[in-house]
C-alpha cells in the first residue's frame, strides 16, 4: 500500500527585523510591508506559502509590527464602504488577502536574538511536525509553480529538511549561508556542511542558501542547545550544521528568479520587474519605459530581467 503524502501544513514568517537598511520608510512601517506595485512583500509570501498547501500562517514579530497584523485581519469599515459602493472586484481581492480556511497566529520575538531564535519562538505553534520557513526579503517568482510548492513535492518525496538554495556570485558569499553537497538528481543535493557567511576565499562551493527552508522539528531541540554564534545571536545555520549530523538535509536548487528586497536595489529590480508583468500596468509601464528611454526600454526591461 502507497504511503501516505506528507504535507506541510504550518509555515513560520520571522518579521521581527528593524529594517535598519531601509531607513527611514521602515521608522513606522514594517519592512515587510514595503508594496512590490500592489502589494506587500509579506503577502507575496503568505501566498507561496498558501499555493504549497499551507494552511497555518505563523508570524513572529516584535512590538512594532502591528501593521502586518492589521493587513491580514478583516476590515470591516473598509469592506463595508467597497460594498456600498459597488466595488466588487476590489472587495473579493480584500476578502482573499488571507483565504477560506487559512489561519493566521502571531507570536512576539522579545528579544532580537537571531533567525535561529525567531523560529525557535514559534515551537509552541509548530509543535512536533515538519514546518516551512519563508523570508519575505527574498522574493521568489517561481513562476507556474511557487518556490515552496517546488521545495513541498520534494519534501513528500524525501522527507527529511530542505533548504532553498541558489549560485551566487563568490564576491558575495559573505551575505549568506553557504553549504557544501554531493548530487543526487540535478537541482538536488545532499548537504554535507553548511557555513555561515564566509569570506570569498575560505568559502567551499558559491551554493547559498536563500529565505526558503523546510525543516523536521528536531531543529528546535538544537536550536534550544546549541551555543550563540556570530553577533552573539541563534544562528539557524549553526542548528542545521548540528542536524546534518543527525539526518539528511538536501539542498534544492529552485526554478525561478530571486529578488533580494533586503537591499534597495535588488527593490527596485523587483518593482520594475513585477510592474512589466502586472496584467493592469505591464503595457502602460512598457510605453513609459519607450518614452523615456526610446528604443533602449525593450532592451532595459530584459536587463533587470536578467539581473534578478
Amino acid at each position: 500500500m502507497a504511503s501516505k503524502k506528507v504535507q506541510i501544513k504550518k509555515a513560520v514568517f520571522p518579521v521581527a527585523g528593524l529594517g535598519t537598511r531601509f531607513l527611514p520608510a521602515t521608522k513606522a512601517n514594517p519592512k515587510e510591508m514595503l508594496t512590490i506595485v500592489d502589494k506587500p512583500l509579506i503577502q507575496y509570501a503568505a501566498e507561496e506559502a498558501i499555493a504549497a498547501g499551507v494552511e497555518e500562517l505563523i508570524f513572529v514579530t516584535s512590538s512594532s509590527k502591528r501593521a502586518i497584523e492589521d493587513h491580514f485581519d478583516k476590515n470591516f469599515e473598509m469592506e463595508t464602504e467597497l460594498e456600498r459602493k459597488g466595488k466588487t472586484q476590489l472587495l473579493e481581492v480584500l476578502r482573499n488577502v488571507v483565504p477560506k480556511g487559512v489561519s493566521c497566529v502571531y507570536v512576539r520575538q522579545p528579544e532580537a536574538l537571531g533567525l535561529g531564535h525567531a523560529v525557535l519562538c514559534a515551537r509552541p505553534v509548530v509543535g512536533d511536525e515538519p514546518f516551512a520557513v519563508i523570508l519575505a526579503d527574498d522574493l521568489i517568482d517561481g513562476g507556474d509553480t511557487p518556490c515552496m510548492a517546488q521545495m513541498a513535492s520534494a519534501f513528500a518525496y524525501n522527507r527529511c529538511s530542505l533548504l532553498g538554495v541558489e549560485q551566487v556570485p563568490r564576491e558575495e558569499t559573505e551575505k549568506y549561508g553557504i553549504v557544501q553537497s554531493d548530487e543526487i538528481t540535478p537541482g538536488l543535493s545532499r548537504v554535507s556542511s553548511i557555513v555561515e557567511k564566509p569570506k570569498p576565499a575560505d568559502a567551499p562551493t558559491t551554493l547559498a542558501v536563500v529565505g526558503r527552508y523546510i525543516l523536521t522539528p528536531r531543529i528546535f531541540d538544537l536550536l534550544e542547545t546549541i551555543p550563540k554564534g556570530a553577533g552573539g545571536e541563534v544562528q539557524l545555520t549553526d542548528a542545521i550544521a548540528a542536524l546534518l549530523k543527525e539526518e539528511q538535509v538536501l539542498a534544492y536548487e529552485f526554478k525561478g528568479q530571486r529578488y533580494d528586497c533586503g537591499s534597495k536595489l535588488g527593490y527596485l529590480r523587483a518593482t520594475v520587474e513585477y510592474a512589466l508583468q502586472h496584467p493592469e500596468l505591464s503595457q502602460d509601464f512598457l510605453d513609459y519605459l519607450h518614452q523615456r528611454f526610446g528604443e533602449n526600454g525593450d532592451k532595459i526591461a530584459q536587463l533587470v530581467k536578467q539581473a534578478g
